[in-house]
């Protein structure tokens, strides 16, 4: 049954929010993956359905390295061409990128951090997933925060 622009489902399904949760989805796989390798093959499974998508390791003190993950975020989508080169594209994948930022400050605070970025988008939906460990020496915890903004 269809009930407007969406599909009335009873199973959880890409059927409810198909733009957004598909788009989450690839973000949050890529930003799971371990070894170069596993993230060419992501992306090009996910060119086949129309997401364009990045990854970007990231690594250091937690305070210092906000505004670095942000910009790495942001050179990263424009140079693989997730994203164009303006204003608001930019500005959407650095605010998709602080959001997922802000939702681990009270774990890491004080701490290192290092990880992953995955960027992905599908038509209008941008997502960015951040899979954080943090900690120090071998004693780590991890958390993934995730942002999505539309353009």
């Amino acid at each position: 049954m269809t009930k407007g622009r969406w599909k009335v489902t009873s199973e959880l399904s890409t059927n409810i929010f198909p733009d957004s949760k598909m788009t989450a989805a690839a973000a949050i796989k890529l930003s799971l993956t371990t070894e170069r390798a596993e993230e060419k093959v992501l992306i090009e499974e996910f060119k086949t359905k129309g997401i364009r998508a990045v990854a970007v390791d990231f690594g250091g003190e937690f305070i210092t390295s906000v505004a670095k993950i942000i910009e790495r975020a942001v050179v990263s989508a424009k140079r693989e061409n997730v994203i164009e080169a303006t204003h608001a594209e930019e500005g959407a994948v650095a605010g998709a990128t602080h959001e997922a930022v802000s939702q681990i400050i009270q774990k890491a605070i004080g701490l290192n951090v290092g990880g992953k970025i995955g960027i992905a988008r599908y038509e209008d939906h941008i997502s960015v997933s951040i899979f954080f460990g943090i900690g120090l020496l071998h004693l780590n915890d991890v958390a993934i925060g995730f942002g999505h903004r539309v353009v």
